[in-house]
């Protein structure tokens, strides 16, 4: 008998504290609360420092693959100027090569790319798994059973969406993220 009125006691405090909980953080208590994942990521702290080495990443394969082809392109024009000093069958040969050269130099380059786009995607599945425990948290703050992406909700209040919580929380949780297990840039 004490235990069960011990319960209902316990019971009726989480219900009494939880709403309190819930408005304190400026989000009605409900069941269903909204993200917006794009948002929660680009405007975090970790998503601007990937976004941003990302970016350097990029400007640096760019300014190495306009490098690379001025030089293809020399070494191009200088095989074409000797094409009529040379014997044919040596021309093929170093004309072979250059177009061996080219074709390495594509394949190279396109691995470097696509490198970059998977750092991104790993990045975000770290993120993403770094975040749980502070949804997971709001959620039960809220007493929501689910968390929908705020895209897909075709009609909701304002007072659903925890983005901006989740945002200040996340930063607080992990900051830039660069203690998450990442791998290192190329």
């Amino acid at each position: 008998m004490l235990w069960r009125a011990v319960l209902a006691a316990c019971a009726a405090l989480f219900w009494a504290v939880a709403p309190v909980e819930a408005q304190q953080l400026g989000i009605a208590r409900t069941e269903i609360l909204t993200i917006s994942p794009e948002r929660l990521f680009l405007e975090s702290a970790f998503g601007k420092r990937i976004v941003q080495e990302i970016e350097e990443d990029s400007a640096a394969l760019a300014t190495e693959n306009r490098r690379i082809e001025m030089e293809l392109t020399a070494e191009e024009k200088s095989l074409t100027e000797q094409r009529e000093t040379m014997e044919p069958q040596v021309f093929r040969e170093l004309a072979d090569a250059f177009d061996d050269k080219v074709q390495e130099f594509r394949v190279t380059q396109d691995a470097k790319t696509r490198a970059l786009g998977q750092r991104r995607e790993e990045a975000r599945t770290v993120f993403l798994e770094a975040t749980i425990p502070v949804l997971a948290q709001l959620m039960r703050e809220t007493g929501a059973s689910v968390i929908l992406e705020r895209s897909t909700v075709f009609l909701s209040t304002n007072a659903t969406d925890i983005t901006d919580i989740a945002l200040q929380r996340i930063d607080a949780a992990i900051g830039d993220g660069s203690k998450l297990p990442l791998s290192p840039r190329p």
